[in-house]
This record gives C-alpha cells, structure tokens and sequence, in this order.
C-alpha cells in the first residue's frame, strides 16, 4: 500500500553520512540538557545494554512468544505495554493508552520519560533504534535505566518488530517530538528525526505496529476482551496506574464486537491495587469476612504484596507474579508465603486454645481452603525455573515472603481475634473433610481398571493399551451411552455413560467428591489422580472427549464435567487433552442423501447449494440418543469426519477463567445473571 512506504530511505543505517548526523544530535541532546522534569536518575542512551543482534525470530517466532495462533498475537500487544509499565514501575509512567484501530494495528502510547534518542556508543546507532532492532537490548540489564522490570525478559520490542509488517514509534523529549519507521520485519525505512515540537514537561512513547499476516497466518484480528482480561490484571498489579482501553472498529462484522455502532473505551485505574483485586475475584462469592488484608514490605532487597481474603467456597484462587509477570507455577514467593501463613495461623491457634495439645497442627491446604490470595513480588534480577519460564527460583523471594507475611499477619491476628478465630474454624472444618476424603480416595486407588467395569458408569474400555493411541467419550445418559458403544471403534475409543449431572464439585468438599459414583468413575478411568496425587503419566487416554446433547442440559453438563477437571485436574487441560464433541444439530435428506449441518448457518448453506425444495427432509436433533450408531459414528466419533473443540487455558488470563466457574457454578445469583446478560450475544443455536 501506498501509505506503507513513509518516505523509505536505505536500510543501511550505519553509513557514516548517517553516525555523523545523529553525533550532532547526541551534542544537542546534551548541550540541550533533554531531561524529564522528574528525576531520571542515570537513564540515557548509554544504558541501553546490547547482549546479541536480532536474528532467527521470524524464523522460529514461537521460541519469542510462544505460538503464532491467536494467543502469540496478543503478546505482541502485552510486550509493548509491558515496555510502558515498566516506566510506571520505576515511577515515571502515569496513563497507559492501548488504542485497538480500524485496520487492526495498535497503538500504545505512555506518558513516561521516553526512550532515550541520542547515540548508544556500543552501536553508533540511537538508542530508539537499537531498542526495536537488536535482541535483547533496552534498559532492563543494568546500567541504571531500571530497577525492576517485567517484559519478555527485555526482547519485547525488537521481537514485535520482527513479527509485524510495519511498526512506527514516536518519542516525546526534552520538549520536541522524534518519530522513527520500520517495515518488513524489522529494516529501518525512516530514520529518526524531528517531526514537531512540544512542551518540555510531556514526555513519552508511542508505539503503532501492524502484525504481519504470513507470520500470523491464524489471524491478525485482535479480540478486544482478551486484550480487556491483560490490561485489567496490570492494572491491579500497578496500583495507582491508569490505564486506557479504546476499539476504533465499527460496524465491522469481521471483528468480535464489530458490531458496534460506535467506539467503546474502558479505563482500569485502581488505586487499591491489588487488594481490589482479590474483591474483585470474589465479587462471585461470600467472603468469611469483610477486611481484605494487605501485607507489604521490602526484605532482601524484595519488595513484597500480598492480598487475601477467605471465602466459604472450598477451592483455593491464589495467583502469584514477579514484576507483574504472572507465575501460574509458582515459585520461591509462593512457597514462602505458605510457609508463613500455616506457621503464622498454628502459633496464633494454639496461642488462643483454638487448637489443643492434643490436637494436630492444621495443614496449609486446611488453612487455605476457599481463600483468594494475590502474590506479588519486584525482584532485581529474577531467575525462572523449568523451559517455560513459568516458576521464580530466587531463593531471597522465599524469605522476603515469608518475613513480611509472618510478621504482619501475627500482627493482624491480634488485632482482629474475631476474624482469626472465623479462619480457623474453617480449616478445623477442612481438617476433618481432609481425613474423611483420604479415606475415600484410598477406597478410589485400590480399585483396578477391571473392576471399573462393575461401577455405575459401566466403562466400555478399549483394547489398546497405548494412551496415545485411545481416547475416551464422557456420554450423559444410558440412550446415548448405547449408542456410543455400538458406533465405536473398539481399538481405541472407550466410553464412559454417566448417569444425569454429575456433582457441582464448586459447592463440595472433597469428601463428598470422593463419595460420588460417577467422579469416582471417572478419577478412576483416567487413571492419573486429583490434587496432590495427580500425574499424568499414568493418563490412560491421549483425550478425554465431553460428548453431550446440543441443548440447554447438554450446555450445563460440559459446564459441570469442566468445573470438575479444571478444580481437579488442570493440567489435563493446561497440557490439551480435553475436548468437547460437536455433534450436528440438523440432518437434511434430499433424494436419499444425507447432509449434517452443525450449525444455523451451515444449514442455510447447505440448503442454498442443494435448493430448498418441499421434499427436502429437515431433522432437527435434540439429543443424541436420536441418532443410530453409524450417524454417531459419521458425524461426532470418527477422527476422520468428526468436529472436536480442544478446551485450552491461557495462563495469562487463568484469573479469569477461575472467576467464570465462580460465578457461573457457585451460590451467588446476581453475578451469575449479569454474566449471562452481558454474554447472551454470542449465545448461538441454544433450544431453551
């Protein structure tokens, strides 16, 4: 396109015509004095570390962000405004904007100190450029620019260079406006230069950058609510920072939410932090109390967060960071915070005679049963664990946790003993489920994968032994059940009919899990265990397969075995072995030939192509048990024909996901009916 082309000039932008043009500009950048009206401590451009050239990313862009699906399209989003909060974690950065335009491309602009625009020496390149075109440069590795700071490890902006066809940066400083160009992944197409002037007190950065569609050949399409769920949680996590959410596309039926007749704008601004995080996260449940504690406190050059608060559910939602980067593994933070508070709660029980001489000490899953906490540490130099980055392993986090916690928690507890002794109880209450649910789940562990035979779920087990090879079909109902027996291929498929619902395992202690025939049936099939014994290298099949009716029940019921799998046994979804069947709603017969539409739409095609004659035969199904085996079998079981919808969690977002089963599964009525308000619109084909 014709606008794409902005002035295009070499790429080559080490010539020496170009070193000495921007030589003279570093002489006016000093001589100018281009400060921020705030202190800036030591930033400028020689703070900006070179490690190694950028190379290979759009070779193997998933070793950057992950995958080049949906999912690695909104990273890109995340590593640009990332940049910005890092400008706010070093007390610089106010208002975020995260602007979503009409052509899909985004723009993020921060009102921080701006990246520096002389020479960085190492290079004879401005810092700008050096920023967005070598690997692991910017000033997150030393040399004063940042004390603490999140990012992909500091290659975010060269990596979203790389993958987008054309990215533009502008800079404010020192009282003029720098604007910079870049294109095909990456080559310098405009130099910087002077674009304007400004007021010497308004700094900042403003990125704009168009993915590349043959890197993101999926889609270049950004979904407005995933963008939404990210920018919420940073600003939970950087309490005191605005941040600005606005969509550009209107009437627009190409985009999620296209329809909008005008631009719609969110801000998420909370002073509270993270502690208006945690009431937020509860806002589907009954807290035990009203106080939300707030911990923090600096130890081993940790600065530590903590907010949590109890609730009479029986899960646990606890959610750890480290300079705002989400931790779903956990970490050193996370095992000194549970340190200190099943140390902290046994002192203050048997301190008050809560807990006898007699009695046990009360476990750290008893004392944390239905509580919502969020852990958040600003660490220097953080060391991640394992291939996906996903674990802290700094053992100074471990006991700056563990310090600040102990030390104000104890102080809580003796100042709100009402409140201590409510938490207790509860986890006394727990204790003995505990007991009672080990003594179940002993029962469930020595049964034999033969002697499933003979429970209430009646497993048809497939004869191949590799979990690789077998799959399992999870059938509500005795009618549907048969009917997947017969259609099967019994090399590979098992099937596990249950009997109606299965229990709403969000208002059940363990114990009474246990004591379900029909989870008991199928924690036993799986073979792999729940909580603590979970492992999932004795799964028994490569996937397990929700297959229920298309219908309002049928909708309920996936809702109800995924409540369980997600509580129970995330990682079989975290690692991609749940699927949901989708079987067709309609059969069309026109002169003996049979056609499956699985959707309104495909039905209107499928009518439009072979006419909509009077002898066409319209069958609507309402179940499965409708169907004889080999429609079953041709349309929802056979891997070469059928549709399967794989469950995944984005672990970015997983606070989210835990706060749909909330208010989706738990007692609480009003949230549950305003989700299903704002959600009705992208309900399709639902038989009420």
């Amino acid at each position: 396109m014709e606008e794409e082309k902005n002035e295009a000039v070499s790429a080559n932008s080490t010539d020496k015509g170009y070193t000495e043009e921007f030589a003279e500009n570093e002489r006016e950048y000093k001589d100018d004095n281009v400060r921020d009206t705030r202190d800036v401590g030591s930033y400028n451009a020689d703070d900006i570390q070179v490690l190694e050239g950028l190379q290979a990313v759009r070779k193997r862009p998933g070793m950057y962000i992950g995958t080049t699906s949906s999912r690695g399209l909104h990273h890109l989003v995340y590593e640009i405004v990332d940049n910005s909060v890092d400008e706010a974690l070093a007390g610089y950065c106010t208002h975020i904007e995260v602007t979503i335009n009409p052509d899909n491309s985004i723009t993020v602009t921060d009102n921080g100190r701006g990246i520096p625009v002389g020479i960085n020496h190492k290079t004879g390149k401005n810092a700008v450029e050096v920023v967005y075109t070598i690997l692991h440069a910017g000033g997150k590795f030393g040399g004063g620019g940042y004390k603490v700071s999140g990012g992909l490890h500091g290659v975010g902006a060269s990596v979203v260079n790389a993958l987008s066809k054309k990215l533009i940066v502008t800079v404010k400083q020192g009282g003029k406006v720098y604007r910079i160009g870049f294109a095909d992944g990456g080559k310098t197409v405009e130099k910087l230069h002077e674009v304007g002037t400004c007021e010497k007190e308004d700094t900042g950065t403003s990125v704009t950058f168009w993915p590349d569609p043959s890197i993101f050949q999926e889609t270049t399409i950004y979904d407005y609510e995933i963008i939404r769920q990210r920018l919420r949680e940073m600003a939970f996590l950087t309490k005191g920072l605005k941040i600005t959410l606005t969509d550009n596309r209107v009437n627009d039926p190409t985009v999620p939410g296209g329809e909008l007749k005008e631009p719609r704008t969110e801000v998420f601004h909370y002073e509270g932090g993270i502690r208006e995080y945690v009431a937020y996260l509860n806002r589907g449940k009954t807290p035990l109390y009203e106080d939300i504690m707030y911990f923090d406190g600096t130890k081993n050059n940790v600065y530590v967060e903590v907010a949590m608060q109890h609730n009479d559910a029986y899960n646990v939602s606890e959610y750890s960071f480290v300079n705002n980067i989400n931790t779903p593994e956990g970490g050193m933070h996370v095992v000194g915070f549970h340190n200190a508070v099943t140390k902290t709660f046994n002192d203050y029980a048997r301190k008050a005679g809560i807990l006898k001489d007699s009695d046990p000490n009360l476990t750290g899953d008893d004392l944390r049963e239905g509580l919502t906490a969020i852990i958040s540490v600003k660490v220097e130099d953080p060391q991640f664990e394992g291939q996906t980055k996903q674990k802290l392993g700094n053992l100074e986090a471990r006991g700056a946790v563990d310090a600040v916690v102990s030390e104000k928690l104890t102080y809580y507890l003796e100042q709100n003993p009402v409140v201590a002794k409510t938490i207790c109880e509860k986890a006394q209450l727990a204790q003995r489920a505990r007991e009672a649910a080990r003594k179940a789940r002993d029962l469930t562990r020595r049964k034999t994968a033969l002697e499933t035979m003979s429970l209430p779920g009646k497993l048809a087990d497939c004869s191949d032994k590799d979990p690789k090879n077998c799959e399992i079909f999870l059938v509500e109902g005795d009618s549907a059940g048969g009917s997947a027996k017969s259609a099967r291929s019994r090399a590979t498929q098992a099937i596990l009919p249950l009997r109606g619902k299965i229990l709403n395992v969000e208002k059940a202690r363990e114990d009474r899990i246990y004591a379900n025939a029909e989870i008991q049936a199928m924690i036993t099939a799986f073979g792999c265990g729940i909580h603590d014994d979970f492992d999932i290298t004795k799964l028994r099949y490569d996937k397990i397969i929700i297959m229920t009716d298309a219908d309002v029940d049928g909708a309920h019921i996936d809702t109800l075995m995924l409540t369980f799998l997600y509580r129970f046994m995330p990682e079989l979804i975290r690692q991609g072995h749940v699927y949901l069947a989708m079987p067709p709603l309609y059969k069309v017969e026109r002169n003996k030939k049979a056609y499956y539409a699985y959707s309104d739409e495909e039905l209107n095609k499928i009518l439009n192509e072979i006419g909509r004659d009077q002898n066409n035969r319209i069958q609507r199904y309402k179940g499965l048990g409708e169907m004889d085996p080999e429609q079953l079998w041709e349309t929802t079981m056979d891997p070469a024909r059928r549709v399967l919808k794989r469950v995944n969690i984005d672990s970015e977002s997983e606070s989210e996901v835990d706060l749909t089963f909330t208010i989706l599964m738990g007692d609480q009525v009003e949230p549950r009916r305003d989700f299903i308000v704002s959600n009705a619109k992208f309900v399709q084909n639902l038989d009420v």
